[in-house]
């Protein structure tokens, strides 16, 4: 259900423009406000009685009682959806400045996404963040399940590379509940299904894994599609995190003038994210999607609380990936508070990955 179809023309409006004035000032907004300053030809009880409705709903919140509201994340996430157009001006406008500054320009590969970083991050007023073109992708080269106990199994798992990861996974209720609890018994159906998968997984990289159908599974399985399901969550999480690519960025004093970072410990969390969790955060900006056709929209928008990570709560994170051919490689990202001009920045990402795939084309 979005929210075309559960809030009607006013809340749409009255919810905008709440959204629209916080971003622009930084203060709680009222309906005193709210009247003067937008046009809505209706009564300052009818906007405040609106705002309380927009509240009760989880849109918008107050910091104090006596203060106006601000939005909350699902209140950002329902204007990224359903309540904003992304000003295409301003991404023709960055692209043509990435093609004058740097079409022209003798650049290794790397030293024009350094300075691509930076006139992203001079365009949007927040961290830039672009990382190196992931070339070769680990394939996975073996893996093989074997018995810890009767209700778990370890995942070893052998790259292209060579690196080898072992993984505990628990047994799913309905493997356990269904089946003999018998160790030989267990080894011998892990032993079927390492060969099963073996034979599917061996050479896959992780875009080839995460495209997988699982309902095309042999009917002899059939009883284990959550714990392969299961698996393949674990094996795609490992080789992500087994990508060692570096993040350019650019724009940590643009963002710190921004009053959510007006206070040392929000800053120091931020800087330690961006100096020491490097591992952590990269998995967030380059996440591999399925192969998409290259019409499709491929920006990700993670706003406050949606982010995984503690320190990222306070902020939002704009990710696009650039590609080589229909296959991504890198992603662009930007990092703000979620007080963030999403109709700017949204294309303002999206502009300079396409440059990107061009550049690399």
């Amino acid at each position: 259900m979005t929210v075309k179809s559960t809030l009607t023309k006013r809340y749409q409006n009255i919810l905008r423009a709440t959204i629209q004035h916080y971003i622009a000032t930084a203060e709680p907004v009222g309906s005193k406000t709210l009247v003067q300053e937008y046009d809505f030809s209706v009564s300052s009880a009818t906007i405040r009685n609106a705002l309380g409705k927009l509240e009760k709903a989880g849109f918008l919140y107050q910091p104090h009682t006596s203060a106006g509201r601000i939005p909350s994340d699902c209140g950002y996430r329902i204007y990224v959806d359903n309540l904003i157009t992304p000003d295409d001006r301003i991404g023709q406008k960055i692209a043509k400045y990435l093609t004058e500054k740097l079409y022209k320009e003798t650049f290794n590969f790397e030293m024009l996404l350094q300075k691509a970083t930076q006139i992203l991050a001079n365009f949007s007023g927040y961290i830039a963040l672009i990382t190196l073109p992931q070339s070769s992708p680990n394939q996975l080269r073996y893996l093989q399940l074997i018995p810890a106990s009767s209700k778990q199994v370890i995942l070893i798992i052998v790259t292209d590379s060579y690196q080898t990861q072992s993984i505990l996974i628990d047994l799913p209720e309905s493997v356990l509940n269904d089946e003999p609890n018998d160790e030989e018994w267990l080894a011998q159906e892990l032993q079927i299904i390492s060969n099963f998968l073996n034979s599917h997984l061996k050479g896959k990289t992780l875009l080839d894994m995460v495209t997988l159908n699982w309902r095309k599974i042999d009917k002899q399985f059939i009883h284990y599609t959550d714990f392969l399901k299961t698996l393949l969550q674990q094996l795609s999480d490992y080789l992500k995190s087994s990508i060692s690519t570096p993040i350019m960025m650019h724009g940590l004093s643009e963002v710190l003038h921004q009053p959510e970072f007006s206070q040392l410990q929000q800053v120091q969390t931020l800087l330690h994210l961006l100096e020491e969790q490097q591992d952590k955060l990269l998995p967030l900006i380059f996440e591999v999607p399925a192969i998409e056709p290259l019409t499709t929209k491929r920006v990700t928008v993670r706003i406050g609380s949606e982010n995984p990570l503690e320190s990222m709560r306070p902020c939002t994170l704009i990710s696009a990936t650039y590609r080589q051919g229909n296959i991504p490689v890198g992603s662009v990202g930007v990092i703000g508070p979620t007080r963030m001009v999403y109709e700017n920045t949204i294309p303002l990402v999206e502009s300079t990955a396409n440059y990107l795939s061009e550049a690399l084309s």
